[in-house]
């Protein structure tokens, strides 16, 4: 009964063992944006962020793709990284706001590696009075909305 029951469980996870591989890069622009700018650190937590989106919404469709290659192509932030508040000591972490949001382009892959679809997606909040409470708070939601979209087109 045992052995049963576990073979039920595994069998239920298997749409999921085939885990997708995910490599998020960045556009030479917004790297150097990285280097001068933000923090290289920040490029991690955007890149974090997009491969937590895409990884859920492939779960909850039920999609399965090989590897997705997706390009950060720009990014803003809603409030100053730590760099900027650093660089500029003008700038305050809680009260400087501005309207952030993210640029993202990918393309997926099958097994044999013949690209299956691709999307390229920009979204920035446009009114001041709706920015992000947090650093990358309105790139998050851009991520969110490119993950959505992208992985629908694949279905």
């Amino acid at each position: 009964m045992k052995v049963s029951a576990l073979a039920l469980i595994l069998m239920a996870a298997a749409p999921f063992a085939a885990a997708t591989e995910i490599a998020v890069s960045y556009s030479p622009e917004f790297t150097e944006k990285l280097e001068k700018d933000y923090g290289l650190r920040e490029g991690e937590v955007l890149s974090s962020r997009v491969e937590r989106d895409l990884t859920r919404q492939l779960q909850r469709r039920g999609v399965d793709v090989s590897r997705i290659e997706v390009t950060i192509l720009d990014a803003r932030p809603s409030r100053p990284t730590f760099k900027q508040a650093g660089d500029q000591p003008g700038l305050d972490m809680f009260r400087s706001v501005s309207t952030g949001g993210m640029k993202l382009k990918a393309v997926a892959f099958d097994a044999s590696g013949a690209p299956i679809g691709d999307l390229e997606y920009r979204w920035f909040e446009n009114d001041i009075t709706n920015a992000g409470l947090t650093t990358w708070q309105d790139a998050g939601r851009a991520s969110d909305r490119f993950a959505r979209r992208f992985v629908q087109s694949l279905n």
